[in-house]
C-alpha cells in the first residue's frame, strides 16, 4: 500500500466507512508502520486515534450479542470478558500480519469442492461397543443405566445425569470429535469438558475410588468439578494432569511436537512418565517437549481457548499450527514445507467464517502464496 492509499482508507477509516477488507488492509499497514519500518512518514498516531474512535462507538448491543454467544456455547459468565473482547476488536482485527513480509501471496479462488467450516459433531462409544452419531441423535434421554441416564441437549451438549443411589455398572465410555467438528461434554460428577476437532476423550459413566481418571488425545479445555478427596487426572500420551477443581486446556495433538497446558484458573500439576513435573499457576502456560523438558511461561492464556467461543486468536504463532488449526476445523489436507512453517503470524478472525475468508486475509501478509485444490491447500514461497 502506497502512501497516498493509506491516507485515503486513514480518511475512510475515520468515517467509519471502511470495508472489511480495507479495515484489514489498513491495519496491516498500521502493524508494519508500528513495527518501525520506516514504509509511510504518516504518524501511527493518527489510525491509533482513529481506531479508539471506532471502539468507544460500538453499540451496546454487540456486548448482548456476545452474551448470547456464551449462552450458546454453553460457557459460565467468566469469559464474557473473553467474548467482549473478540467482539470490540472485529472492526479492526480481521487481518493476519507479517512483521517482515516480502513476498506477494496468491490464493486460487476457484474450487468445485465447497468447503464448510465445523459444526456440533461427535461420536459416542458405550462400553460395549455401540455406537451413537451425537450429530444426528436426536434430543433428550439417548441412554438409560442403572443409577444414570445420558442427555443430548438442545445446545449441543452430552450430559451425564446421574439419578438416585442405585446399583451402578461402571464402564467406560469414548467421545471422538472428527475433524470439522467439537462438542461439549459435562461427566457424572460435573466436570465440564470442551472438546476441539480431532480429539477424543476415553472416561467412565461414573468416577468411584479414590481419584478421577481421563484420557485424552487431540485438544480439551476442563472446568473440573471440586472434589477435596477424589482428585481429577488427563492422561495423555506423554504427560498427566493432575488437579482438584480448576480450568486448564491441554492441546496435545501429535503432529503439533509439543504438549501445551494452559492454566486459567486454580493450580495443576503436571507429570511425566519419564518423572519429569512442574506445579502451574494461574496465567501460566507450559510446553511439553521430547526429553521431559517443561518449558513454563507467563502470558494471555485466554488464547489458548479461542477455539471454545468459535475463534481463531493467533499471536506471533508459527505458519504450521496455524495451517494445522485450518486442516483440522475445515477437514482439509495441508501441505506446507517446514521452512515455511516457522513463520510466525497474528491476527483473529470468527471460526464461522468460509475458509476462502480465513486465507484471503493471509494475502495482506505478501509473504507466502496457497493454491486450493479439492480439500488440499498447497503453501508455497
Amino acid at each position: 500500500m502506497d502512501n497516498i492509499k493509506a491516507k485515503e482508507l486513514l480518511h475512510k477509516y475515520r468515517q467509519n466507512a471502511c470495508t472489511e477488507e480495507e479495515i484489514a488492509q489498513l491495519e496491516s499497514w498500521y502493524l508494519h508502520d508500528s513495527a518501525g519500518t520506516g514504509r509511510f512518514d504518516l504518524a501511527v498516531d493518527d489510525i491509533q486515534n482513529a481506531k479508539d474512535k471506532i471502539w468507544t462507538e460500538l453499540p451496546v448491543h454487540e456486548s448482548i450479542k456476545a452474551q448470547r454467544k456464551l449462552s450458546w456455547l454453553g460457557l459460565p459468565a467468566y469469559y464474557s470478558r473473553i467474548a467482549a473482547a473478540a467482539v470490540l476488536t472485529i472492526c479492526v482485527s480481521i487481518s493476519f500480519y507479517f512483521l517482515n513480509g516480502r513476498k506477494k501471496q496468491d490464493i486460487t479462488a476457484k474450487n468445485s469442492v465447497e468447503i464448510r467450516p465445523g459444526g456440533h459433531k461427535a461420536i459416542l462409544t458405550l462400553g460395549d461397543g455401540k455406537t451413537i452419531a451425537l450429530t444426528d441423535a436426536q434430543n433428550g434421554v439417548l441412554v438409560q443405566q442403572a443409577g444414570a441416564n445420558i442427555i443430548k441437549t438442545a445446545d449441543g451438549q452430552l450430559v451425564y445425569n446421574v439419578a438416585g443411589a442405585a446399583e451402578k455398572a461402571i464402564e467406560y465410555h469414548t467421545m471422538s470429535i472428527p475433524r470439522g467438528g467439537y462438542y461439549t461434554l459435562t461427566l457424572s460428577d460435573g466436570t465440564k469438558v470442551w472438546l476441539n476437532a480431532e480429539s477424543s476423550l476415553r472416561y467412565p459413566n461414573e468416577f468411584v475410588g479414590n481419584e478421577r481418571v481421563v484420557e485424552l488425545t487431540g485438544e480439551g479445555y476442563f472446568e473440573v468439578a471440586h472434589r477435596k478427596d477424589q482428585p481429577f487426572k488427563v492422561v495423555t500420551k506423554q504427560q498427566t494432569v493432575e488437579v482438584l477443581g480448576t480450568h486448564f486446556n491441554v492441546n496435545a495433538y501429535g503432529d503439533e511436537g509439543t504438549i501445551m497446558t494452559s492454566l486459567l484458573e486454580g493450580s495443576v500439576k503436571l507429570s511425566t512418565p519419564g518423572g519429569a513435573s512442574k506445579m502451574l499457576n494461574p496465567g501460566e502456560q507450559a510446553s511439553l517437549y521430547a526429553g521431559d523438558v517443561f518449558q513454563v511461561k507467563s502470558g494471555n492464556v485466554e488464547d489458548a481457548i479461542d477455539w471454545t467461543i468459535n475463534e481463531f486468536v493467533f499471536n506471533k504463532e508459527k505458519l504450521s499450527s496455524i495451517m494445522n488449526k485450518v486442516a483440522r476445523w475445515y477437514d482439509v489436507d495441508v501441505s506446507c514445507p517446514a521452512d515455511l512453517g516457522k513463520l510466525t503470524f497474528s491476527g483473529h478472525i470468527s471460526r464461522s467464517k468460509n475458509i476462502h475468508q480465513v486465507l484471503d486475509i493471509v494475502k495482506l501478509t505478501e509473504v507466502v502464496n496457497l493454491k486450493i485444490e479439492g480439500r488440499r491447500i498447497t503453501v508455497t514461497k
